[in-house]
């Protein structure tokens, strides 16, 4: 028995994840213009398809990546912008905020902190979802940085009463996205200054198998998972990995 399973049940609701299905307002934060749709597209459709507001955030501007080689790093963040409206608006998000950073320059966790804190209070979510810094093996900066960034700002934005991290290796709140897989790899292909033809056919293979795996224990069809965790375990929690 662990410790938590050794706490009286007063606790319990303080030792679960938070519900992800009854939350009304969430801000979605990107290192790059198609994390989402590849990270939690699926999730980001159910959550809309509930009337959920959702907002998001694109922390840099994309300008280095781009199959058309001849593009400017301007061509390329033009498009990218408009890749990311798109696909977010095929999901259901309203609301986008663009940080415009360089692609592969964040370096500055707590200035990028205050960036991300101060949208939160203006949209005041129930809870802020972006990619896990903490995930074995990352070893995109700007990935790491923003989800250090983003867990930082949810300290300074006391509203919020939930983090969600995707790109997770622990998932911890699991939802059947079995009628929104097709909207979630639409949304994936709306990045056509990314993915081309293969990958676009690997990527659908492998989320439809991964996301099988993870729902046939909860009797689901695809699905797809974050970890959720509320305020009090994201410091000074040694339990955090286990809720």
């Amino acid at each position: 028995m662990n410790i938590l399973e050794a706490l009286p049940r007063e606790f319990a609701p303080m030792l679960t994840p938070p519900d992800a299905r009854s939350l009304k307002r969430v801000v979605c934060v990107q290192p790059h213009p198609d994390d989402v749709e590849i990270g939690m597209g699926g999730i980001v459709a159910a959550l809309a398809n509930n009337g959920c507001h959702i907002a998001y955030i694109t922390v840099t501007n994309g300008d280095k990546g781009n199959l058309d080689r001849a593009a400017s790093p301007e061509e390329t963040a033009a498009i990218r912008r408009a890749e990311a409206q798109a696909a977010g608006k095929h999901l259901g998000a309203s609301v986008f905020y663009f940080l415009d950073h360089g692609d592969g320059a964040l370096d500055d966790t707590p200035a990028l902190a205050r960036e991300v804190a101060e949208i939160l209070r203006v949209e005041n979510p129930d809870a802020v979802f972006c990619p896990d810094p903490w995930l074995p093996y990352e070893g995109h900066w700007d990935h790491i940085v923003t989800g250090r960034a983003v867990s930082y700002a949810f300290q300074m934005a006391r509203g919020v009463s939930a983090i969600g991290y995707y790109f997770t290796a622990k998932p911890n709140a699991v939802m059947d996205i079995t009628h929104a897989f097709e909207r979630k790899m639409e949304a994936v292909a709306l990045h056509k200054s990314q993915i081309d033809p293969p990958t676009y056919a690997m990527y659908r293979a492998y989320f439809e198998a991964k996301g099988r795996a993870l729902g046939e224990r909860l009797g689901y069809g695809i699905s797809e998972g974050v970890k959720l965790l509320g305020r009090v375990h994201t410091h000074c929690f040694a339990e955090a990995s286990d809720i």
